[in-house]
């Protein structure tokens, strides 16, 4: 099974046997790979009825839902790794959904189209119209995207909630990038999360 080259990225770091929350999860492809080729204990929340139904087919665990409003439901640290894939622009509260991630997960995984990429902002600048690209395929009026992020947004976003990044990718015509200049050059970011703790163990965004 051929994924996508951040669900490739992801697919290759979650630990073996690992019980895994793929939100947002599509098709299921991610999550089929990671039972055949990992063990893992895959488990999924999807919007879209097709897509449940496709994974599904696939023999797979998967229930339609709403990140914004349905992952309130799971409890606390009930999963090795959340993963939210090209979601969390498509988000209505970004902020609060990756709040809940961090929360349901041990680990987080994310990754997001970055709209700081050369290509999205040439068009802005020669063309003066929202940008249309291979990656970015949707027009102003149709696309599913709502928050448009760059990845030096989500750094800081990362940082101004004391937030650990544990890795960090990037991909620009599905191949790795390096790190520096990433913000200009990279098209896609994939990140490995989890929630800072103080020294005596508590969560440092639940005031402890």
């Amino acid at each position: 099974m051929t994924l996508r080259p951040d669900l490739a990225i992801i697919a290759g770091r979650v630990a073996r046997g690992a019980r895994v929350l793929d939100v947002g999860c599509g098709d299921g492809a991610l999550m089929a790979a990671l039972r055949d080729e990992r063990g893992v204990d895959a488990r999924g929340l999807e919007i879209d009825a097709g897509n449940v139904a496709a994974a599904v087919a696939r023999g797979l665990s998967v229930v339609q839902g709403d990140a914004d409003v349905d992952l309130a439901a799971y409890p606390s640290a009930s999963f090795d790794y959340a993963i939210l894939s090209q979601t969390l622009q498509t988000a209505r509260a970004p902020d609060l959904v990756l709040d809940q991630l961090l929360r349901i997960g041990r680990q987080a995984f994310v990754s997001f189209p970055n709209f700081a990429h050369w290509r999205v902002r040439a068009s802005l600048l020669w063309g003066g119209r929202m940008p249309v690209t291979r990656l970015l395929p949707e027009r102003w009026y149709d696309t599913p995207n709502i928050h448009h992020l760059t990845i030096d947004d989500f750094r800081a976003h990362l940082r101004e909630r004391s937030v650990t990044v544990e890795g960090a990718w990037f991909l620009a015509q599905g191949r790795r990038r390096m790190s520096p200049g990433a913000n200009i050059l990279a098209e896609h970011a994939v990140f490995l999360l989890r929630r800072s703790l103080s020294k005596d163990g508590t969560d440092l965004d639940q005031g402890g």
